[in-house]
């Protein structure tokens, strides 16, 4: 139950990162959707759902590697010391 909750978590902005490319891809072509009343506003919004699935996956992916120490050590947290 847990590995599907966490496959949703993963799920969901891969899917809105997904409609983002496609907000852009199809602003290139000149296709407006009803939402927006300009192609510059589509392609904005399609730029920032992109990039925040992207950057939500990525941070993810880091966060479960530095659990598991597989990551080299520039990415490793940094010891505080006191």
């Amino acid at each position: 139950m847990v590995r599907m909750i966490a496959l949703l978590i993963l799920v969901i902005p891969g899917l809105l990162a997904a409609l983002g490319i496609k907000w852009m891809r199809d602003t290139l072509f000149g296709i407006l959707h009803s939402p927006f009343p300009f192609l510059s506003l589509q392609f904005l919004a399609g730029f920032l759902l992109f990039a925040g699935g992207l950057a939500f996956i990525g941070g993810f992916i880091l966060h479960r590697d530095r659990k598991r120490n597989k990551v080299q050590p520039r990415f490793q947290n940094k010891k505080k010391t006191p």
